[in-house]
């Protein structure tokens, strides 16, 4: 019997372990520094920038519980929100490529990997716009892919489409945590972007 509690606090304490370093890994856990100069690679990226930090906020330590939560029948769940923010990453991670935009029928990984997911999609996108010139932000397309379909819209679409998009949903997920007894740490400064633990 003394045996297997020894092997599973090894286990516990593994976990832990891994759950730890994989928190200290993720991006957005504070804000990157700020770009020297203001180009427009640069405050599209810091915009970025700002709806990682929020999410990387808006989702840390979520349960099952605020997963689940709606409060409506007809409203999404913060799961579902989660699903819908995923889409949009990638198609901010897209647009500085001129990568189109395929919709699939799903992808059936967990919400934690989702997350991470997220998280690295929006710190590649940052670091892609960051580096980049006004001038080559002209070729940055927003291109939706149906079947031999294809329609373009110009980065501009990006900005009040799926960036706002997202920022708007990460608000929803921080008002449904509240509202399912788990508010958002209470040390989150948006404004700074660091939080005090």
């Amino acid at each position: 019997m003394r045996y297997l509690l020894i092997i599973t606090m090894c286990l516990f304490m593994a976990d832990l372990s891994a759950q730890t370093e994989s928190m200290s890994t993720l991006p957005y856990r504070s804000l990157p520094d700020a770009p020297e100069k203001y180009t427009n690679g640069a405050v599209a990226s810091r915009f970025i920038d700002g709806l990682g930090y929020r999410f990387y906020w808006a989702t840390e330590g979520l349960t099952d519980k605020d997963l689940d939560y709606k409060p409506s029948e007809d409203s999404r769940s913060n799961r579902e929100t989660i699903d819908h923010i995923y889409g949009l990453s990638k198609s901010i991670l897209n647009a500085p490529q001129a990568k189109p935009n395929i919709r699939s029928a799903g992808d059936s990984i967990s919400w934690s990997d989702k997350r991470n997911l997220i998280l690295n999609n929006l710190e590649k996108a940052s670091k892609m716009l960051r580096a980049t010139d006004g001038d080559e932000m002209d070729d940055y397309r927003v291109i939706f892919q149906r079947g031999d379909s294809q329609s373009e819209f110009p980065f501009w679409n990006l900005i009040n489409g799926q960036i706002s998009d997202a920022i708007y949903h990460v608000g929803q997920i921080v008002a449904f945590r509240r509202a399912s007894g788990n508010p958002l740490h209470p040390g989150v400064n948006v404004f700074l972007g660091v939080t005090k633990e």
